[in-house]
């Protein structure tokens, strides 16, 4: 499918809306926060993303978690996206696409 819109598109306007979660294990988030890395390390690795949003919480199994909208320009990134989080807090992370209701009403709209 990217290629595809790809073909239509010039790769300097291509970007997809994705979803980055991240849980931070109890113990490495400690160590972390005791060491006073992880609000720096954090805020360094999200702004590198330059999010259109972020949201923080603890997820449920109690680990640190986030929610991180942002955008991707080409799948080759994932590596650059997620591997910081497994060095830095040996992290879990997820990575999806996600679409604002204005991209799902825009992609409903052709199958009228």
């Amino acid at each position: 499918m990217q290629a595809l819109i790809q073909v239509f598109l010039p790769k300097e306007e291509y970007q997809m809306r994705m979803l980055l979660r991240v849980s931070i294990p109890v113990d490495t988030g400690n160590a972390a926060a005791k060491a006073g890395t992880l609000g720096p390390t954090v805020q360094r690795l999200v702004a590198s993303l330059k999010p259109e949003a972020v949201y923080f919480f603890p997820d449920d199994n109690g680990q640190r978690s986030a929610s991180i909208v942002f955008d991707m320009q080409d799948s080759s990134q994932i590596a650059a996206i997620a591997e910081p989080w497994f060095i830095e807090f040996n992290a879990k992370v997820s990575i999806r696409p996600c679409m604002s209701p204005e991209d799902l009403a825009k992609g409903l709209s052709v199958m009228s």
